[in-house]
């Protein structure tokens, strides 16, 4: 599978004031270096947790449907949370998508990842890669309050910590501080294999 990140957050779990009310900055010198900060601790603690914050579309591509969805008429969407697969295409022998019909499957948000149910067996791709394309919707949501609450936390922190120690102090061994760690970890999603 190759995911494809077709739109990004409209915006950001945390604005450019809260992190300047967290950081007590009354200037605006700074706010460039702080918008940048904002996107990278989101982005590292969404790859840390393997959750998506606020709503984003992703596609999925495959180049054909693995064995257990032909048998089980299920597939894994390993994105979190999932809100909605707005599309399925598969590509026939010519090259041309054909739209997978709606009614033809099921996928109920949920706030891990979650699964594809065809009421029917999918067509299958007559071209030999990425024959199969799924755009999806995760995240908590389209406002900054739909992200929880210590994840939003963690992100100012983490800016804090970046702002305060740029590449002066010593390494301490530890990829993210204790405080956002403490933070993010009951949203990690575990890797299963």
């Amino acid at each position: 599978m190759i995911p494809d990140l077709l739109t990004g957050p409209g915006s950001e779990p945390v604005s450019l004031d809260e992190v300047k009310a967290w950081l007590r900055l009354d200037s605006s010198d700074e706010d460039q270096l702080l918008s940048t900060l904002i996107v990278s601790a989101r982005m590292t603690l969404e790859a840390y947790t393997r959750r998506f914050f606020v709503t984003q579309r992703w596609r999925m591509r495959l180049d054909a449907w693995p064995a257990q969805t032909l048998r089980r008429r299920t597939l894994a969407i390993p994105f979190a949370p999932l809100s909605a697969v707005s599309d399925i295409r598969v590509y026939d022998s010519s090259n041309v998508a054909q739209t997978v019909s709606r009614e033809s499957y099921r996928a109920a948000p949920t706030r891990e990842a979650g699964r594809l149910v065809f009421l029917e067996p999918p067509a299958e791709p007559g071209r030999a890669y990425d024959g199969i394309e799924i755009d999806i919707d995760v995240g908590y949501g389209e406002s900054a309050t739909d992200t929880p609450e210590s994840l939003r936390r963690a992100i100012l922190a983490l800016v804090a910590h970046w702002h305060e120690n740029r590449g002066d102090a010593a390494e301490t061994g530890a990829a993210l501080p204790t405080i956002v760690l403490a933070l993010a970890k009951p949203f990690r999603r575990e890797r299963l294999t």
